[in-house]
């Protein structure tokens, strides 16, 4: 089942497509996520060799959703102690088949030089 976000005006909403439209199942709060449209039906299983640095998109049961760049991964749920709070920037690596959390702070912009 292909899925998909639309962030707009502050909201979230988790459509899936069927019969060939998308169909909003769950609107929630945006929180920090930028305003777009996010395709995790191509989001790729995350390896747990890697580590990942990126914003928490969506999770769901199965799935927690985190984009990297351009790129989207989906790391199991269950190897998590708590659900990450979605917006949020974090570092996700893997110690026994299990995902060690820890905030990660992405700088973007370019500095004065001074």
């Amino acid at each position: 089942m292909k899925q998909r976000l639309l962030v707009m005006n502050g909201q979230k909403l988790v459509q899936s497509e069927r019969n060939g439209e998308w169909v909003t199942d769950k609107v929630e709060k945006a929180l920090s996520i930028k305003p777009g449209i996010y395709n995790i039906h191509l989001a790729m299983a995350a390896n747990k060799s890697k580590t990942y640095d990126g914003v928490i998109l969506h999770s769901d049961k199965n799935f927690v959703f985190q984009q990297i760049g351009k790129n989207f991964v989906k790391h199991d749920f269950a190897t998590f102690s708590r659900s990450p709070v979605g917006g949020s920037n974090l570092h996700i690596r893997y110690e026994a088949d299990k995902a060690i959390v820890a905030p990660t702070s992405i700088k973007i912009g370019r500095s004065l030089g001074r």
